[in-house]
């Protein structure tokens, strides 16, 4: 065997055969660690290194085995729906049993496929409730409002309002009392002095026109004209509305040419059923309501000099809810005490005003409010007149 010789830290270590013997006694003494099955291990060397410390013995490291991953587990197969599944683990562990419940099967086309099946609970079983409508054969007549109205009187289940009072104010040109219906006479408007006309009935005669302000000219021309005409359909005096072709003398009230079927336009004319187009027209109007704002123009200062003519007359002026019922009157020598630098307190002034009540929120009453005299100064008198109540009377030195 042939010496070895190593350099370590410039010192020269010789190795004999005799030590190389020493050192495979060490080596059968120390376990060997298993093989690597893919490559041969290569022979250990045992080398020793002398330094001015310590001798340190060096091993070759062996080669780990590399991990084989194990096999992918089978899939797991789940039993079919009509049958119990059974899942048993081992015998060392915790057994777990899972019981599917098997569905019905619905029949193909049968009324019953989205329908669940009726339900049972503490003894009640739930159903659907059907409506079944009878018709009975024959003709049958629905109850009207009247009918219907009655009826509920009788059982006494509604309470109803007191009626309306009727409206016995009356148009000049048609002789209809109250307002009219908006796709027709429509609503009445003011003339004069108890005088009034249906906003389309003064509208719609021959000498009347609008302006861009909405005033109606030309009311009492058209209604002193009326007055001598005649109408084609009712054959009563007031007709206005006349057909528009030439030579034509036909002429009706507005109410009674919508009755004769007259053919109305948009540039307000009118022909009667003699001269009127076959079939539809373009400009043919059909609707009658009128929403803007329309009052008929008077002369203000000649209506009241003709209120101050005629006297004494049954009428009363009302502004909103103030009703006059007497101006009063005043002698030279109260003049200096019965007035102030607003207004004038006339003895024998008379108003009634409907306000609020005192004793409930959502009620109205009477209030008449009257001025006499009490020792040469005005006394202001205020009478509460309320329905289920007596009369309350105020008095006080100021209108205040």
């Amino acid at each position: 065997m042939k010496d070895i010789v190593f350099c370590s830290n410039n010192c020269f270590v010789l190795y004999s055969a005799a030590l190389q013997a020493k050192n495979s006694e060490n080596k059968e003494s120390v376990p060997s660690l298993p093989q690597s099955p893919m490559k041969e291990r290569p022979p250990k060397a045992f080398h020793q290194y002398s330094n001015n410390i310590s001798t340190l013995d060096v091993h070759c490291l062996p080669q780990l085995q590399e991990k084989v991953s194990p096999p992918s587990s089978p899939p797991i197969m789940f039993p079919p729906a009509f049958e119990a599944a059974k899942v048993e683990a081992k015998p060392d562990e915790l057994k777990v049993t899972v019981k599917l419940k098997p569905r019905l099967k619905a029949i193909h086309g049968s009324l019953d496929d989205c329908r669940p099946p009726s339900k049972k609970w503490k003894g009640m079983k739930w159903k659907k409730w059907s409506i079944q409508i009878v018709i009975p054969k024959g003709s049958f007549k629905p109850p009207c409002e009247e009918e219907i109205d009655e009826f509920l009187k009788k059982l006494g289940t509604t309470l109803k309002p007191d009626p309306v009072p009727k409206d016995y104010r009356k148009c000049c040109f048609c002789h209809e009392e109250g307002d009219g219906l908006t796709d027709g006479p429509a609503r009445l408007l003011n003339l004069d002095l108890d005088l009034w006309v249906h906003l389309n009935c003064a509208l719609w005669s021959t000498e009347v026109y609008e302006t861009q302000a909405g005033a109606l000219i030309n009311v009492e021309l058209a209604l002193r004209r009326g007055l001598q005409m005649k109408c084609m359909f009712c054959h009563k005096m007031g007709a206005t509305s006349g057909c528009h072709r030439l030579r034509c003398t036909n002429i009706y009230h507005f109410t009674c040419a919508i009755k004769a079927q007259c053919m109305f336009f948009k540039d307000k004319t009118m022909l009667c059923p003699m001269h009127k187009p076959k079939g539809t027209h373009e400009q043919e109007l059909s609707y009658f309501a009128v929403f803007r704002r329309v009052y008929v123009q008077r002369d203000e200062v000649r209506q009241i000099a003709s209120i101050v003519q005629r006297g004494e007359r049954d009428h009363t002026f009302r502004v909103g809810s103030l009703i006059f019922h007497a101006v009063g009157q005043l002698l030279p020598q109260q003049m200096q005490a019965f007035h102030s630098s607003k207004a004038l307190f006339p003895v024998g002034y008379e108003a009634s005003r409907l306000y609020w009540s005192m004793r409930y929120a959502n009620r109205r009453c009477r209030y008449l409010c009257s001025i006499e005299e009490k020792d040469g100064l005005p006394l202001f008198v205020i009478k509460v007149v309320e329905q289920g109540h007596e009369d309350l009377v105020l008095t006080d030195t100021t209108p205040k």
